[in-house]
């Protein structure tokens, strides 16, 4: 079972550590605010994320399981699609945008917080087609292992990275960012095609 949590880690490490607009914040806040303010906002972002994750892995995984022909579209579609979001994390020229509003009520961050990942396409399609995806794909005792990995994952990266940008805030710019997005998009290419791989081998 080991083998299924650390697997859910590495593809939640991958899923969430590229730097899109969660991360945007989490930074500029980290950079910008105190340490209180800074981890409130990760904690925030962390909820909204892991809520994200369970919703996109048991409510997409479970339209899966009722039907062999969706799960074998999902599985294809997914693949595909997850393969295209690391080739263009590979070749995707990071912005740190400096201008984020960080000047917030904590009302207002719970409300940003919630906007940049429950209202935001792109995550519910992602996390739709790359952990629904790989519902579908895991033995039926391993889902909640795998699924705690991916929320473990989350508040790894989000704690951590408010931690490390706290402390080298100075010292933190585009190049480390673009680092980040090169090593998430080959791990992202790869579970892409460990999913095109499962569905092969279900047809």
């Amino acid at each position: 079972m080991l083998e299924f949590f650390i697997q859910g880690f590495t593809l939640g490490l991958a899923y969430v550590a590229p730097i899109g607009m969660q991360n945007i914040y989490v930074i500029n806040t980290a950079i910008g605010k105190n340490r209180f303010r800074a981890y409130q906002v990760a904690l925030i972002t962390i909820f909204f994320d892991i809520s994200l994750a369970l919703a996109c892995f048991f409510g997409m995984g479970a339209i899966m399981e009722r039907s062999k022909l969706l799960k074998g579209i999902i599985l294809l579609v997914g693949a595909l699609a997850i393969i295209y979001i690391g080739y263009g994390l590979l070749k995707s020229e990071p912005n740190l945008n400096r201008e984020v509003d960080i000047n917030k009520t904590l009302m207002q961050v719970i409300g940003t917080c919630f906007m940049v990942t429950w209202i935001n396409p792109q995550a519910l399609i992602d996390g739709s087609l790359l952990l629904g995806g790989f519902r579908a794909s895991l033995p039926a005792n391993a889902s909640a292992i795998f699924i705690l990995g991916v929320c473990t994952a989350s508040f790894t990266w989000f704690t951590g990275l408010t931690t490390v940008v706290s402390t080298f805030r100075k010292s933190f710019n585009v190049k480390i960012i673009k680092g980040i997005n090169m090593v998430c998009g080959a791990i992202i290419i790869y579970y892409g095609l460990k999913l095109g791989y499962n569905f092969i081998k279900m047809i």
